[in-house]
């Protein structure tokens, strides 16, 4: 992406993890309804769902979440074209993007390949130390 044919990246929607995570509360930053959102979700998850939904986005990996500064990572995604038509008319609002977004981020084919080992996770012997922490 060049900065030439696109707008200010200042404008674009900001979309943190956070906002689709399921495992957090509203007031940690969850903005859909638990039901709808998806399990920790990441920035490369998020953003390969924007380059699926035909969305233009920017990794901001050095920005973090304000509530939470440990949650590192932001994109930013392009809703709108300069002459005010969508991009993805089936995703005219953030909250619309989040929803598409958190449906499509379970399906990736990072989590599928994961979803094998990790629901037989019963005592976590392959590897000492905390089974929280996801690598990056």
């Amino acid at each position: 992406m060049t900065d030439g044919n696109l707008p200010n990246i200042k404008k674009w929607v900001v979309l943190y993890p956070v906002y689709i995570n399921s495992k957090k509360t509203i007031a940690e930053g969850r903005r859909i309804s638990a039901t709808k959102a998806c399990e920790n979700p990441t920035c490369a998850e998020i953003s390969d769902c924007c380059s699926h939904l035909k969305l233009p986005f920017a990794i901001e990996i050095d920005k973090a979440y304000p509530r939470d500064f440990m949650q590192i990572g932001r994109v930013r995604v392009l809703l709108k074209k300069e002459d005010g038509t969508f991009y993805n008319p089936s995703i005219p609002t953030r909250k619309q993007l989040m929803l598409r977004v958190a449906e499509l981020v379970p399906r990736h084919p990072m989590r599928t390949k994961k979803q094998e080992p990790a629901s037989t996770s019963g005592a976590g012997s392959t590897k000492p130390g905390k089974g929280g922490k996801k690598k990056r």
